[in-house]
């Protein structure tokens, strides 16, 4: 594939440009390719759009699959031999500062082996992403801000621990728009009302429709259909509230002058109005075969809701929408009972999780998306309690997979037993830049001017792993 030279790709000022369309379109960036007159012509090819890139683009879309509450990295994917050997015995060094843990190293129950050919360490925990192996690049020295799970969580999802920032799915709709004229760019499964909130999916100072439209809540997946998109229940026509919403709106904004808080509005408005006709098809998942709903556990009590969250995620993934977020809910927060906890957490997201990435490859989807797995932080190798593990955000895992990265690698090293993040550390600014770059944004131009100056996802910081990428 042939790419434009540097002088083909976007100045920050030309970044900046946003235009209003009627309400047969969006008000977009002029970075958006997408949704501009007669996008629903224009060939999804990522060669037809390669001019608007900062840089090469490796992926289209990314799937985040968050699971909420901190999964154990050192009962996953960083094999620690030395806290199998030394278990039950001091930690032989210093622990971080006020943190309610006995410093005696607590070894999982849960086996370690080399699996595939790339003979990546992955325990039976989850022996369904085992099989995938060699799909997955793990970067096993991850660190963040924020001990608890209201600033840790701020940060996978914002890239701050306490401020109200654009989440990355915001920055993402912003910056590419959406593939599909008539859906939005950034789609939420199942989010959290708790740390955060629907913060962790908004778009802050960005425009209002960038931010995430939500299914279900806290993990579940609901009905599995847009709330109120169909206006409230008995009603008879709901094109004319949509109409009536419209015409308030433009006269609101007639009557203030420019408003980027009101052209938002009127920009979600009117994507919602379009996707009353839309959104039905991309959601009737009664359309998958019989063979599909198994692969994903939907026909299991135990996987049924991740699983039809992660069939909807594909769905939505081949439709056009930019970034979408699966969250398991707060259930991976074992600071007690972490054999009978991280066993049910396991059960109900593993299987789904490589039925997602099985069905993506054989869809032709895998090259062009980018898989993210992993928690806000990770859990300590030192015991809490009598038998569980606190928060970790000095050094844990995360996965990513799909044509963006390097299949069956690893990268980075936590100490030997996994407490802190040592060799080729990645701090969640690190993560935020590389998962941008993929998408072939470069994290440094992509910028919004608010309150006198300009702000990004990475803030002031951020590099892009190159060395994960494909």
């Amino acid at each position: 594939m042939k790419f434009p030279s540097m002088k083909t790709y976007l100045t920050r000022r030309q970044f900046g440009v946003t235009g209003t369309l009627t309400t047969s379109g969006l008000a977009v960036s002029g970075f958006t390719p997408w949704t501009t007159a007669g996008a629903a012509q224009r060939s999804s090819d990522l060669a037809g759009v390669v001019d608007a890139y900062h840089v090469r683009p490796r992926a289209k879309r990314v799937i985040f699959l968050f699971m909420h509450g901190g999964p154990s990295h050192v009962d996953t994917f960083d094999y620690k031999p030395l806290l199998a050997r030394d278990d039950g015995k001091p930690l032989p060094f210093e622990l971080p500062p006020n943190l309610n843990a006995i410093p005696k190293l607590l070894n999982g129950p849960w086996k370690f082996s080399q699996r595939g050919q790339s003979g990546l360490w992955v325990s039976d925990l989850l022996p369904h992403m085992a099989k995938q192996a060699d799909s997955l690049c793990v970067i096993k020295s991850m660190h963040t801000r924020g001990q608890s799970h209201g600033q840790a969580v701020g940060m996978v999802n914002t890239g701050s621990d306490n401020l109200v920032r654009p989440s990355i799915g915001a920055w993402v709709s912003y910056a590419l728009g959406s593939q599909h004229p008539d859906l939005p760019a950034h789609m939420a499964i199942g989010p959290a009302t708790a740390h955060g909130g629907p913060r962790n999916y908004g778009a802050a100072f960005l425009p209002a429709m960038h931010q995430a439209t939500a299914i279900g809540s806290n993990g579940n997946f609901g009905s599995g259909k847009i709330p109120f998109l169909d206006g409230p229940e008995g009603s008879v026509d709901v094109s004319k509230q949509f109409d009536l919403v419209r015409r308030m709106n433009q006269r609101h904004l007639r009557q203030s002058g420019p408003d980027r808080e009101i052209e938002g509005a009127i920009q979600a408005v009117n994507l919602a109005s379009r996707m009353r006709t839309a959104a039905p098809e991309v959601f009737a998942m009664d359309q998958e075969t019989d063979a599909t709903r198994r692969a994903y556990g939907i026909d299991q009590k135990a996987t049924a809701g991740f699983g039809k969250s992660c069939l909807l995620a594909r769905r939505l993934a081949e439709a056009g929408v930019r970034f979408i977020t699966v969250s398991s809910g707060q259930v991976w927060d074992q600071h007690s009972n972490l054999v009978d906890g991280h066993n049910r957490n396991a059960m109900a997201t593993d299987q789904p999780i490589a039925a997602l990435m099985d069905d993506l490859k054989k869809r032709g989807l895998w090259d062009d998306t980018l898989i993210v797995w992993g928690g806000e932080f990770g859990r300590t190798p030192v015991v809490q309690g009598k038998n569980g593990r606190d928060h970790n955000p000095q050094g844990f895992t995360v996965v990513l997979a799909g044509g963006a990265v390097k299949p069956g690698f690893e990268y980075g090293q936590t100490d030997d037993y996994g407490y802190y993040s040592l060799h080729d550390r990645v701090h969640m600014h690190d993560l935020h830049a590389t998962i941008l770059h993929a998408l072939g944004i470069d994290h440094q131009r992509l910028t919004y001017r608010y309150a006198g100056r300009d702000f990004r996802l990475t803030d002031v910081h951020g590099r892009v792993v190159n060395e994960v990428l494909s």
